[in-house]
């Protein structure tokens, strides 16, 4: 089987809960307010099998505590510009953190560093004026340059197509993939055939 997989900005209950059935591993919730998958209220369905993960654009810790109670997280994933001694901080308050980087030539990776050993994983994303979100797609050559420790889940742009070039993908702090926009049938809400047919064929089933 392919390694982790998560979908991410995910809004409505039953869409949820069909996503969750496809056997993916992490589901997203965006609790930014300027994104257009934000998480303005509780669904009627939270995950109950896969991992819940709560992401956050330079949130205080204390709306982060509040948001993790609330929603009975998993994970934070952090997608600003959050500091190492902050990052610290969360995982002393027993937090499991998800930090993503935007990765656009090979001295992005250069701040990846100062947050060893205090995220569970890493995301690399596609860099963009804004905090993620452009569904489009940067060189993953350029995660040969990275050397660990901290396994990492492979963002931006991944689509139905994307198929070949993940299963060509090799690097030994690989984890998992994170999808979003190019599956949707509107922001927020995913397109469960496509997540599925898209599995089955990243997993080597034919369909």
């Amino acid at each position: 089987m392919f390694p982790l997989i998560k979908v991410c900005g995910m809004t409505e209950a039953e869409n949820i809960r069909n996503v969750e059935l496809q056997g993916v591993d992490m589901i997203g919730f965006i609790f930014y307010p300027k994104s257009p998958r934000y998480l303005y209220q509780m669904p009627g369905y939270l995950p109950a099998c896969a991992k819940r993960v709560g992401v956050f654009v330079n949130e205080t810790k204390e709306n982060i505590l509040m948001y993790t109670d609330r929603f009975d997280l998993d994970y934070i994933q952090l997608h600003g510009n959050e500091a190492p001694e902050y990052c610290r901080s969360l995982r002393n308050a027993g937090l499991h953190l998800i930090k993503a980087f935007s990765i656009s030539r090979p001295k992005d990776l250069l701040a990846v560093s100062a947050y060893n050993g205090l995220c569970d994983y890493y995301l690399f994303d596609t860099k963009t004026p804004q905090y993620g979100g452009s569904g489009n797609q940067f060189d993953w050559n350029l995660l040969h340059r990275y050397n660990g420790p901290t396994p990492f889940l492979l963002s931006g742009g991944i689509n139905p197509y994307s198929v070949k070039a993940l299963r060509e993908f090799c690097h030994p702090y690989f984890a998992g993939i994170d999808i979003n926009s190019r599956f949707e049938t509107a922001p927020g809400i995913k397109d469960v055939e496509r997540i599925s047919n898209f599995l089955k064929e990243l997993n080597g089933f034919t369909i």
